[in-house]
């Protein structure tokens, strides 16, 4: 991913006060469990696609949004990846993944948790209104509850109920989409997504668009 409107030297320092404050709290934390070397070295896979502020890439291919994420999702989802619980045949989200054990996940998690830019935004203005009544009200006739009811009033997320503000609209209209045929696959393991996958279903295509509309200007 290219980064631009930033000058080279000022990208360096940040990329390397992040590495060094991440480096520092896991070398207090971790021991011979991991080293510092090893949590900017994973940092920086993340921040090849995800970006420095981890606001996410809405490119070729949508990317999400990591900042502000709850550690415990985030911890759940890497395990998700690593296992091929999750978009298993997607090689390079596994490569991206690949190596991330139990120690080295929450020092991850911590480090996105705390970082609060401010979202790309790139819905479609037109159906924000729409996506609102439906995060705040949910579809009555079609039983589908409020998202507020999980992911907050302000759609911060909490334990393992993720953050949805200021995620990319195209990468939550692909989730919702393919809900089904992303998560959940690998039937033997514990499926904490499961308790979505009929409200997925249950929403329609328009009812989605507006939903991930509204969500990727919320701050």
């Amino acid at each position: 991913m290219k980064y631009t409107g930033l000058p080279l030297v000022l990208l360096t320092a940040i990329l390397a006060a992040g590495f060094s404050a991440v480096a520092a709290h896991a070398d207090g934390m971790g021991g011979s469990a991991f080293s510092g070397r090893a949590v900017r070295a994973k940092i920086q896979y993340c921040v090849d696609c995800h970006g420095i502020s981890g606001r996410g890439y809405r490119g070729y291919y949508p990317i999400p949004r990591l900042a502000g994420q709850t550690a415990e999702y985030f911890k759940n989802q890497l395990h998700a990846f690593v296992e091929r619980s999750r978009e298993k045949n997607i090689d390079i989200v596994m490569s991206k993944v690949h190596g991330v054990n139990s120690d080295l996940s929450p020092i991850l998690a911590a480090h996105f948790q705390h970082l609060d830019p401010n979202p790309i935004g790139g819905g479609p203005k037109r159906l924000v209104d729409a996506g609102r009544k439906i995060y705040e009200e949910g579809v009555p006739d079609a039983n589908v509850p409020a998202c507020s009811a999980c992911h907050g009033p302000d759609g911060t997320g909490e334990g393992a109920n993720p953050r949805l503000a200021g995620q990319l609209y195209p990468y939550i209209v692909k989730e919702l989409v393919n809900w089904s045929k992303e998560r959940g696959q690998n039937p033997g393991g514990e499926d904490t997504s499961a308790v979505m996958a009929p409200i997925a279903q249950s929403l329609s295509r328009s009812q989605i668009d507006a939903i991930a509309a509204y969500l990727s200007y919320l701050k």
